[in-house]
């Protein structure tokens, strides 16, 4: 069975890529282009991993991720970060990693699999 991994982020053009890079390795991606959005799908759809963006409209990542934390179900998904945003190793208490945008596809894939417990065979 394939890991569902909802990527959010308000670009759009980073959403795509993102989803590319991951849909290429067999992931089931799903994405959101802000925190409130992204909730509602991470309720609905349960995903294995959150990749997530801090600085959008409507609901910021690190106000999704409170949310998040508070939902018994959902608070134990691993998030990545991947930012722009200075100080971006503070707004998410405890995530898997944190990415620099732009991103290096190779290194995000081989975190992606360490967060889902990928390889460790």
């Amino acid at each position: 069975m394939s890991h569902k991994i909802l990527v959010v982020d308000d670009e759009v053009d980073v959403r795509r890529f993102l989803a590319a890079v991951l849909e290429k390795r067999g992931y089931d991606v799903v994405t959101a282009e802000d925190g409130r959005q992204a909730y509602g799908i991470a309720e609905q759809e349960r995903p294995d991993l959150i990749v997530l963006d801090l600085q959008m409209p409507n609901q910021t990542g690190t106000d999704f991720y409170r949310r998040l934390t508070k939902h018994d179900e959902l608070r134990e998904i691993p998030i990545i970060v991947v930012s722009g945003l200075a100080g971006r190793h503070l707004a998410v208490s405890d995530p898997f990693a944190v990415f620099d945008k732009p991103i290096e596809p190779e290194e995000f894939v081989a975190t992606v699999e360490r967060a889902l417990g990928e390889g460790d065979d």
